[in-house]
């Protein structure tokens, strides 16, 4: 059903309502229009790409270009006005492919401008008949800002080759994306590593690391521009250093040790399984460069450790290893695969002697058949954020994996009904500096590929909903062929170069870590 309005307005109010828009108009890299005098109400559904409706947003965040699809439409334009008002701050139009390119001074200036409000965005599509005008929408303006950067992997659904991998930066108030380090583009057998794990302390780049796998293997650990090559590893160490989390104030890390595998399923909608066999965990020294156990155990599985905000309680996740009959073999362990169920404990951890008391129990997830990975405390220590899925801790490839949080205050537990979506595998998160955005990797696009997702998390405890990454081409996230990974957000860009970090992956050993 169509309802035919037709505007009309008077010759001074037209004149300055178009010398308004000739400002904004050219401040707009699609093609310029206004917003039509004539056009009809359409109920017709907008489709649209990404789907920003209704969607909660940073004051600093990129334009949020999006793509409209009408196959009978030939031009479009989309106006976004103050909710308290009828004209609009900001016009850009479109031809026949509906994608939208905003200016970014022009956006950053009508979110500067709507911060703490909301927007009404209207779009209008140019069909045989006439203009119609779809059902508008609402775009919310936070008060607060995100973290202007944000670190990931971007990596292929390969499960042998290492090659085509690299980790980079991603300046969230316009489209800039730099790379931090890239492996070998081609295969070689000597050269062949992978890069993972990418870790910071407190939201800040002067300590970070990251591992290099196989070839020229090693932790690579840097302070400010410089950077170095470690290797932590031991007999009595499992394997080396895995998932990372930097103390907030001193140079420690915990890590977990595994010893992993993967096995593929041959009737199960689900691709693959990564599991642990065994599993502890560590206390490294980045400064002293030496490393001790924190948990050493054959019954138990530890790993994804996570230090809460004041550096005084250590986060992880721990399994009871499944009873096996017979003689031990990690086959026989990745045959009980949907046994393994983690949850989470903390510990405290005292900063002056660097001991730890006895774990408590946080959430206890394998009490209804579940199973928890990624514990994250948000900066003012009132929320644990984590994965919840139904069995394993390797959720990136579990369409069950759901985000779920606990108030530590009151011990209530309970999904992110907003942000999440069922069956869309949402996995690797993480907090904003200020506690008010979660950033996170979820399949959901097209049940595929990792893409990230950005949800406001209101002061009330509430989440809203999640909204993709923006890209100057709408049709990137839909075109890329590879899988966002380990998001992490930062307040700085990354200090150290990329041939420094070439120069200590390919052509230095690893000093190694002296056991305590």
């Amino acid at each position: 059903m169509v309802t035919k309005r037709n505007h009309t307005t008077s010759l001074p109010s037209l004149m300055a309502m178009v010398c308004g828009w000739a400002f904004l108009l050219i401040a707009c890299t699609s093609k310029p229009s206004a917003v039509p005098a004539a056009f009809t109400e359409t109920t017709d559904s907008l489709a649209m790409y990404p789907d920003y409706r209704d969607v909660t947003i940073p004051p600093n965040i990129a334009p949020l270009n999006f793509k409209v699809t009408d196959a009978s439409a030939t031009e479009f334009v989309v106006a976004f006005a103050p909710a308290a008002s009828q004209e609009p701050a900001l016009v850009c139009g479109a031809t026949d492919d509906g994608k939208i390119d905003m200016d970014s001074l022009a956006w950053r200036q009508l979110l500067t401008d709507a911060k703490g409000r909301s927007l009404t965005v209207s779009v209008y599509a140019h069909r045989p008949t006439g203009w119609v005008h779809y059902q508008p929408f609402t775009l919310a303006v936070a008060e607060e800002n995100i973290d202007a950067y944000l670190s990931y992997r971007l990596i292929e659904p390969g499960y042998e080759l290492y090659r085509q991998l690299g980790l980079y930066q991603r300046d969230l108030t316009n489209f800039t994306e730099k790379v931090i380090y890239e492996n070998n583009r081609a295969f070689s057998d000597e050269d062949n590593h992978c890069i993972n794990c990418h870790n910071y302390q407190a939201y800040d780049t002067d300590r970070m690391l990251f591992h290099v796998r196989a070839s020229h293997g090693g932790t690579i650990v840097t302070h400010g521009a410089e950077a170095h090559k470690v290797g932590i590893k031991h007999d009595s160490i499992l394997t080396s250093g895995v998932y990372p989390s930097w103390h907030p104030t001193l140079p420690l890390v915990a890590f977990s040790t595994n010893k992993t595998g993967q096995v593929f399923h041959m009737k199960h909608a689900e691709k693959i399984e990564v599991l642990d066999e065994a599993s502890d965990l560590l206390l490294y020294d980045a400064d002293q460069n030496t490393v001790s156990h924190i948990f050493h155990t054959s019954d138990r599985l530890e790993t994804f450790p996570c230090w809460a905000p004041d550096g005084k309680r250590l986060f992880f996740c721990s399994a009871k290893m499944p009873q096996i009959e017979g003689e031990y073999s990690p086959m026989k362990v990745a045959l009980r695969y949907d046994t393994l169920l983690y949850d989470i404990y903390s510990m405290p951890f005292d900063p002056i002697t660097r001991t730890f008391g006895e774990p408590q129990l946080e959430v206890n997830a394998s009490a209804d058949g579940h199973s928890t990975s990624f514990p994250r405390i948000s900066p003012d220590g009132r929320y644990l954020l984590y994965t919840r899925g139904d069995y394993g801790q390797f959720h990136i490839w579990h369409t069950s994996a759901d985000l779920w949080v606990k108030a530590l205050m009151d011990e209530g537990e309970r999904p992110l009904a907003q942000a999440s979506a069922p069956g869309a595998a949402d996995s690797y998160h993480t907090w904003s500096s200020n506690g008010r955005w979660i950033v996170f990797a979820s399949r959901r696009d097209d049940n595929n590929y990792s893409r990230v997702f950005i949800s406001y998390f209101d002061r009330e405890g509430r989440d809203h909903k999640a909204f993709l990454l923006p890209q100057r081409d709408p049709d990137y996230n839909a075109l890329l062929l590879k899988s966002y990974n380990v998001p992490e957000l930062t307040k700085r860009a990354v200090q150290v170069s990329v041939e420094t970090l070439n120069h200590v992956v390919y052509h230095t050993d690893p000093e190694p870590a002296t056991y305590e």
